[in-house]
């Protein structure tokens, strides 16, 4: 068996995630970077790990590769199992899943950087317009979220309940990546403080953008 090895940019909020819940795991893995500002992604190098160039990828110790973050999440949750990162029961487990998707999949998709770059290229979008563009898809979701999470019994100190799950991973990268673009975070008090929570642990903190050895 080998070494686990992730391969990340430390900007990318799906990098950020699988971080932390590798951190909270107790899981040692080499960290390998790629820079998405300059194209390292689309070198053969990574190609030859990954053939769809995005960030992450993880390698596992038996050579097999694994991209997507929420798909790498429920990975380590099912080969080491502790501390748990989804309920035990099906309703939680599906509640947690919508939270994770609805900032993986209705946030992300059209905020990460290569969408970004095609709004510069094709329709000549300028930094106030790219960053008017990412507030919107943030507020989309993160309104009727903040309603959810604010108003559900099942919410406690994290997302659900009060241990960290997948949703934290995915809310808490997300949060980060809104400071970038001045998102305004004040109508959406119940998320802060849930971020909060989660920024007091040290796998948080340890995994965040500017701890990592790219950090530009």
């Amino acid at each position: 068996m080998g070494e686990i090895v992730l391969h990340n940019y430390f900007r990318s909020s799906t990098s950020y995630r699988v971080r932390i819940a590798l951190a909270l795991k107790g899981i040692d893995y080499r960290y390998v970077a790629h820079n998405l500002r300059t194209g390292e992604h689309r070198e053969e190098t990574y190609l030859n790990v990954n053939p769809q160039g995005l960030m992450p990828a993880l390698v596992w110790s038996d050579g097999t590769m694994i991209a997507q973050s929420l798909a790498i999440l429920e990975f380590l949750d099912e080969v080491h199992p502790e501390p748990a990162l989804l309920p035990s029961d099906p309703h939680g487990r599906a509640r947690v899943r919508m939270i994770s998707q609805m900032i993986g999949c209705d946030i992300h998709p059209v905020n990460n950087l290569r969408v970004l770059n095609e709004l510069r290229k094709r329709y000549g979008a300028d930094d106030a317009g790219i960053a008017s563009w990412f507030r919107h898809w943030v507020n989309a979701t993160f309104e009727p979220l903040e309603h959810m999470l604010a108003t559900e019994s099942a919410t406690g100190r994290f997302c659900h309940g009060d241990d960290v799950t997948i949703a934290d991973l995915c809310l808490v990268a997300q949060v980060t990546n809104n400071a970038r673009f001045e998102v305004d975070m004040a109508p959406y008090p119940t998320i802060s403080a849930i971020n909060a929570a989660c920024m007091d642990m040290p796998a948080f903190v340890d995994s965040a953008p500017a701890r990592q050895p790219d950090a530009s």
